[in-house]
């Protein structure tokens, strides 16, 4: 069965030690929420501290790009969506967003991680049984649209 579209994760919090000298979350830690939200998400594929402690394999980033929109301060609440864009055996691309408990956007991320053999460490295609739940999501999330802010390009825009 499909899973509901897109993942959201558990209500997360920003922890005090994550402000920094300009009052708010500091950028890193947007990525420490992205990833705790992956973690979930890569859970429901069977992908998490068991998978790499029994069968030696888990997921790398390979790639990332975060938008910040709004700044968090310790002490709020999110939660963060998990949207499987694409994948294919040794590869899963995924956009997130993470967002205030009363609505607004915080930030946005885009990831593109690899699936890998840990004795390499090298990349490898995932095990039937994972691809399988990875096509279920993907199958899931194939009914949304594609969000706005995913596949930006960085770069300064100049004028004529």
């Amino acid at each position: 069965m499909p899973s509901p579209a897109p993942f959201v994760s558990s209500e997360l919090a920003v922890e005090d030690a994550w402000t920094d000298y300009n009052g708010h979350m500091n950028m890193a830690y947007y990525n420490v929420l992205f990833d705790r939200c992956a973690d979930q998400a890569f859970l429901e594929f069977g992908m998490g501290p068991d998978y790499a402690a029994t069968r030696r394999l888990t997921v790398y980033t390979a790639e990332a790009h975060v938008c910040y929109v709004r700044e968090l301060h310790a002490g709020h609440r999110v939660t963060c969506t998990f949207h499987l864009l694409d994948h294919d055996e040794k590869r899963i691309h995924f956009y997130q967003e993470l967002h205030h408990v009363d609505g607004w956007l915080a930030a946005t991320s885009e990831v593109l991680a690899l699936h890998i053999d840990m004795a390499g460490p090298k990349v490898t295609a995932m095990p039937p049984d994972v691809l399988d739940k990875v096509g279920a999501m993907r199958q899931g999330h194939a009914a949304l649209a594609i969000p706005e802010r995913a596949g930006r390009a960085i770069g300064i825009r100049r004028k004529g």
